[in-house]
């Protein structure tokens, strides 16, 4: 079967051709070259394709019942080769995302709907989790990721922005439990921890050149911002958290700020890929347009 497909293009362009000359200029080939890959085809076959004079070349009957069969197959060739250059620079076609719960939520439904007014053509499907996602065992085209600096190898990734994370608790708690002056005082007080299974809960925070650790001993431990955020609003305790999700708390009244002298690492939004060779335009124009949507902070 090897260099097959060479032998039936060849086939095919001497019979539309009338001749090897011609079908070798179509084909940017040598006629020496053509008239060997139609004998290689005779042979592999064990058929005669065509009839032959000095002056004439025409289709035996099984050259007319191969040609009759293998124009759809190479017809069927270049649509799919086509489809699939559309597919890789055109905006059609599914498009498979997974992001955090609370991001989706409160974030993405804006950038969502100026997507699909942009590009009508793409069909999303927009998975929520706060679980961490093997995009490319799980078939994702991307992810939107809210973490550390990534340190996965296998994928590729791009930071989009910083997202800031503040402590608070509730002015009721504050009154009750009283407000911390320092880090260390954490540990006196009913703490939230945000984390998969438990997980560490060592807090780090920074004020210049101090850096301190802090062993919390969490009262709750949950995997999701929005109801650690309702949580703390009820009294509960104490909770770091990006600040986007408790903005609107802040905002209200119903939260508090502690600490905020000092910080805890960076975390980033950032988007991660599969490892593609060549970026889907796709993915490349989401990407874009969530680049543009945040700032520099969110």
């Amino acid at each position: 079967m090897a260099g097959q497909l060479e032998q039936i293009i060849s086939f095919i362009s001497v019979a539309e051709q009338g001749g090897f000359a011609a079908a070798g200029r179509m084909l940017g080939l040598s006629p020496s070259i053509v008239t060997r890959q139609i004998a290689e085809l005779e042979a592999n076959l064990g058929v005669q394709l065509f009839t032959r004079t000095t002056r004439h070349v025409a289709l035996t009957d099984a050259g007319r019942l191969y040609l009759e069969r293998t124009l759809p197959i190479l017809s069927a060739l270049k649509e799919a080769n086509t489809a699939v250059v559309e597919r890789q620079i055109g905006l059609s076609g599914p498009l498979t995302i997974t992001a955090p719960l609370s991001f989706g939520m409160r974030v993405l439904p804006q950038i969502m709907s100026q997507f699909r007014i942009m590009h009508p053509n793409v069909s999303v499907n927009l998975q929520l989790t706060d679980r961490f996602v093997d995009i490319a065992r799980d078939g994702y085209d991307m992810a939107l990721r809210i973490s550390g600096p990534p340190t996965d190898q296998s994928t590729i990734w791009r930071k989009i922005c910083v997202v800031p994370r503040i402590i608070a608790a509730s002015p009721d708690y504050l009154a009750r439990r009283g407000t911390p002056a320092a880090p260390k005082v954490l540990q006196d007080h009913d703490c939230l921890h945000y984390a998969e299974r438990g997980g560490n809960a060592v807090l780090t925070l920074a004020r210049g050149e101090d850096t301190v650790q802090v062993a919390l001993k969490p009262c709750l431990t949950c995997n999701n911002g929005d109801t650690l955020v309702r949580l703390v609003c009820n009294d509960e305790g104490i909770v770091l958290l990006p600040a986007f999700l408790m903005q609107d708390a802040l905002d209200a009244g119903a939260l508090q700020q502690i600490l905020p002298d000092w910080n805890a690492p960076e975390i980033w939004l950032t988007v991660t890929y599969p490892n593609y060779e060549i970026l889907p335009a796709k993915v490349a124009a989401f990407t874009a347009l969530v680049e543009a949507e945040m700032s520099s902070e969110i």
